[in-house]
């Protein structure tokens, strides 16, 4: 290495794809946040390949992450590398490293001039790009290498599951991680009260169609500016939009309103010059026609405003991600949200950034929109999260109730998830294509056997999920399901977390007392003593 030190995470990041590796696990996925140096850890990676005789393969699907690979590779690793890039070939070079381009490399013609093994190990830039027909076409000519997947969220608008080309999650660094730990500055989102409505807006490959939201944008440019005059006149922001024509519209409307706004495009030839002026000052508002989602930096970016509504989670993270890094003098990045009007399509907001499980993201974005103020991400998740609690133990009540008139003999997932406090368990999502088949027989009639009500596990990647936790709650001494149901069916509260034998000790109590709940014992309040573990679940 060149003197550059990794940092904690992505040393760790290395040795667990290293790990997955050497398990027989081929394929696997790292997810960094935008901002915390997904490209110094694949270079890593890429050294060590080299230093075990690989030769590796770096995959982009832009010309601009290509260049940056090349640059990071040789400043971090000082090994240089090879392009394989329209009519440059990296077959005559005696370099390990090659940069590809996809366009490039999954041509027919191109691929058939590679021996099959020529490639030990395969690097995938913005991995999420890769269940197109392109990439398989040269991960399946290249079969036998090791892969990495490297992204800073493995969604995709089409709802292909990335669990189709990757065998595993070797390692995923979450953003609300990188903030605490000071690698990615906070964010504070405001939702401003007014509703743009993009209901007549179709769809196209998964996602809005941007020629359609250019014209449902037009009407509420002014009054857009206007609001951003508000609360956005002394940060540097970044806007994204779905059209040139709109962009441009937009910025003209913004230094009406006494912004010093300018705007880039693909098309523009004085592309460099203009981001050049805005690093350094000479604007306070960059207006994009999604040009600035991938392959761009600058760190003192404060604020970042989305007119590019999007049901894909990958690009809305790209564009947030704009405004994460650090900076001298920098606070956060302020998020400015607007209230969409969809119907029936979901949009990422805010709340996707931070929130794994659908409730939360719906109540925190709920939330926002009722505070209308600037809001710390982790500050409303957090109470996004109490509120849905709360509505789960309200639920649960209810489905309590409805339990004892049915007199079931078995726990059902819900109660078991939150009695022992698993959070784990209930926004448990699927990832991979094991994960998402239903459970088999076998691990429903384990689950049964154990107490748990297998009916309402939907996928076998959850049923071993529980299998999993059961056997070490089992060595731990911590309370049965069995327990759960019976105690909890009386009224004590959180038995998940009481041990096997205090448990067992307090239904025997009850069962001497003529099966009633012993005098000077409050069920809801009662709090168990210690007692010795000495425990059989069977």
């Amino acid at each position: 290495m060149n003197g550059m030190e990794m940092r904690p995470y992505q040393l760790a990041a290395k040795e667990a794809i290293h790990a997955e590796w050497d398990r027989g696990r081929l394929r696997t996925l790292l997810v960094l946040p935008t901002g915390t140096g997904k490209t110094i850890v694949f270079s890593g990676i890429a050294a060590d390949r080299v230093r075990r005789g690989d030769r590796v393969l770096i995959l982009a699907h832009r010309g601009e992450l290509l260049e940056q690979a090349a640059n990071k590779l040789k400043n971090f690793t000082g090994l240089c590398s090879a392009v394989e890039k329209a009519e440059q070939s990296c077959l005559d070079s005696w370099y390990r490293v090659v940069v590809g381009s996809v366009q490039t490399l999954q041509r027919p013609k191109r691929l058939e001039q590679f021996p099959a093994d020529y490639f030990g190990t395969i690097i995938i830039d913005e991995a999420h790009h890769s269940i197109t027909e392109g990439y398989q076409r040269i991960l399946d000519h290249f079969s036998g290498a090791k892969v990495l997947g490297v992204t800073a969220t493995p969604d995709r608008g089409d709802m292909k599951n990335l669990g189709e080309v990757f065998d595993s999650l070797a390692y995923e660094y979450k953003l609300t991680q990188a903030i605490k730990d000071g690698y990615l500055c906070r964010i504070v989102a405001q939702t401003i009260p007014l509703t743009l409505d993009i209901s007549t807006v179709g769809m196209s490959a998964g996602d809005f169609a941007v020629g359609g939201l250019g014209t449902a944008l037009d009407p509420y440019l002014e009054q857009i500016a206007a609001e951003m005059a508000k609360l956005c006149m002394e940060r540097k922001t970044v806007v994204f939009l779905p059209l040139i024509k709109t962009s441009q519209k937009f910025r003209d409307i913004l230094n009406r309103h006494g912004f010093r706004a300018a705007e880039v495009n693909g098309q523009s030839d004085d592309r460099a010059q203009v981001l050049s002026d805005f690093e350094a000052g000479k604007y306070n508002v960059l207006c994009n026609s999604m040009l600035l989602t991938e392959g761009w930096d600058c760190p003192s970016v404060d604020c970042v405003v989305v007119l590019r509504p999007t049901k894909v989670r990958s690009l809305y993270s790209q564009m947030v991600g704009r405004g994460t890094r650090l900076s001298p003098g920098k606070k956060e990045l302020l998020l400015l949200d607007f209230l969409w009007h969809t119907e029936r399509h979901e949009l990422c907001r805010p709340a996707d950034l931070i929130c794994e499980n659908r409730q939360t993201a719906q109540k925190m974005t709920e939330n926002l929109a009722e505070s209308g103020q600037p809001e710390d991400l982790e500050e409303a998740e957090q109470k996004a999260s109490e509120d849905v609690v709360a509505q789960r133990e309200e639920a649960l009540a209810k489905q309590l109730e409805d339990m004892k008139k049915r007199k079931r003999k078995l726990v059902d997932p819900l109660q078991y998830e939150m009695s022992i406090q698993a959070e784990d368990l209930s926004n448990y999502v699927p990832s991979f294509g094991w994960e998402c088949a239903p459970p088999t027989d076998k691990q429903q009639k384990t689950l049964e056997k154990l107490g748990i009500l297998p009916d309402a596990i939907e996928n076998a990647g959850k049923a071993q999920l529980l299998l999993d936790r059961l056997a070490k709650r089992r060595d731990e001494g911590l309370t049965t399901p069995k327990q759960i149901r019976f105690l909890e069916g009386r009224g004590f509260q959180h038995v998940g977390t009481w041990s096997f034998a205090a448990a067992k000790k307090m239904i025997d109590r009850i069962a001497v007392n003529g099966w009633k709940i012993p005098h000077g014992i409050v069920p809801r309040t009662y709090t168990p003593e210690p007692v010795e573990d000495v425990f059989d679940w069977n």
